[in-house]
């Protein structure tokens, strides 16, 4: 782990520089900084994993500079360490990854580095399976992605083939009848008209794979041309990745909350959801129960912690991806109450109603009503 320290306290510098190299294992500081000026040009010289950040400096607020650093190398962790506790709201809301007051305390630093190396080590394994394994990503759209290479979407020479592709590889591993693929594709005409459209469309899935070198991806003939089976071999798929590692956190802590809103954050969209698919849906529901049920652990973790920017951050990526998900509103009405911000209510309110009444042509749920209706008649902040 390399460091740069920054502090306009020199005996602070000296006494972090010490518990670091000292007590910690694994540990190199890079530098230290007294002057707040020279710290850009160090991290862009020094590339460091963490900076650790005073807020309170001449010349240049902690909280600015920790901004600068991130737009200009944003895979650097930031950590405030300071003596002043009415900012961690503002720390949190620049991502920075913790808040530690001075005086430093062991227990509480420990803390930190367990976040750091967790941190650290999630995004080497994420660099290494994206340098080692080719991927096909199934979120949104599908696109192919070579090692060391920005993933491409894939383009077809048929809606047809594009179909065929995404069910084969949607029951990958498994024997798909001919008859099956024939009535789910030209389900309007007879077989034996429609045998060859199949191997046609099969023709060009294959050639699509090879044009971007995905022929890896093999598809079997089955007995007798019957029907066909699509292996992956080395290549692995985003949406079981994705799964796969979100399952590793049973639940949310101090020690693995970076981790857990890490892999929650790999959650691009929808499966297969630009294609209108109607046999991916009961995986687009799955995958969709799975990631919002691990969003809400995540929030009520920030609720009990009081971090209420990050309810607002991850409950508002909810309303992004799930519009039609009621109680992320709700949270957040109750939340701008508790912190007496009457737009953000109503805001809220007024999202929630055109979404579900007008878009989805479904009533707001009754409670939700009866909350609003008190709270604008102030009965809210009588019960609190």
């Amino acid at each position: 782990m390399k460091v740069i320290l920054v502090d306009d306290e020199r005996l602070a510098l000296i006494g972090l520089k010490k518990i670091l190299e000292k007590e910690v294992s694994g540990v190199e500081v890079l530098a230290t900084y007294s002057d707040p000026t020279e710290v850009m040009t160090g991290v862009m010289i020094q590339r460091p994993d963490v900076v650790f950040l005073d807020i309170h400096m001449p010349e240049i607020n902690g909280l600015e500079l920790g901004r600068k650093i991130q737009q200009a190398a944003p895979d650097i962790e930031i950590i405030f360490v300071t003596s002043h506790d009415q900012y961690a709201v503002h720390a949190f809301d620049l991502q920075a990854l913790d808040y530690v007051m001075k005086p430093i305390k062991k227990d509480r630093f420990q803390q930190t580095l367990s976040r750091v190396r967790e941190r650290l080590n999630l995004k080497r394994e994420q660099k290494g399976r994206d340098t080692n394994t080719p991927l096909i990503c199934c979120f949104n759209q599908i696109q192919f992605k070579l090692p060391g290479q920005e993933a491409q979407t894939a383009k077809w020479r048929t809606s047809k083939a594009q179909e065929l592709f995404a069910y084969l590889l949607h029951h990958r591993n498994q024997i798909i009848h001919r008859s099956t693929l024939l009535e789910l594709l030209w389900p309007e005409l007879e077989e034996d008209k429609t045998v060859h459209q199949l191997y046609t469309a099969m023709y060009h899935v294959r050639q699509t794979l090879k044009a971007y070198h995905m022929d890896m991806v093999t598809i079997q003939s089955g007995h007798l041309e019957a029907g066909y089976r699509l292996e992956l071999g080395e290549v692995q798929l985003d949406s079981e990745r994705w799964e796969q590692e979100v399952k590793q956190w049973k639940s949310v802590d101090s020690s693995t909350v970076d981790a857990y809103e890490h892999v929650l954050g790999l959650y691009k969209g929808t499966y297969l959801g630009n294609y209108e698919y109607m046999w991916a849906e009961p995986e687009r529901e799955r995958l969709r129960y799975l990631w919002l049920f691990h969003m809400r652990q995540l929030i009520h973790y920030y609720q009990q912690q009081e971090l209420h920017e990050k309810v607002i951050e991850n409950t508002r990526r909810i309303q992004q991806l799930l519009p039609d998900e009621e109680e992320s509103y709700f949270i957040l009405m109750k939340l701008y109450d508790e912190l007496d911000n009457d737009y953000g209510v109503e805001e809220q309110y007024r999202l929630l109603t055109t979404r579900m009444e007008q878009d989805l042509e479904i009533p707001v749920s009754q409670n939700i009503r009866e909350w609003y209706q008190d709270w604008k008649q102030g009965l809210t902040k009588i019960r609190k």
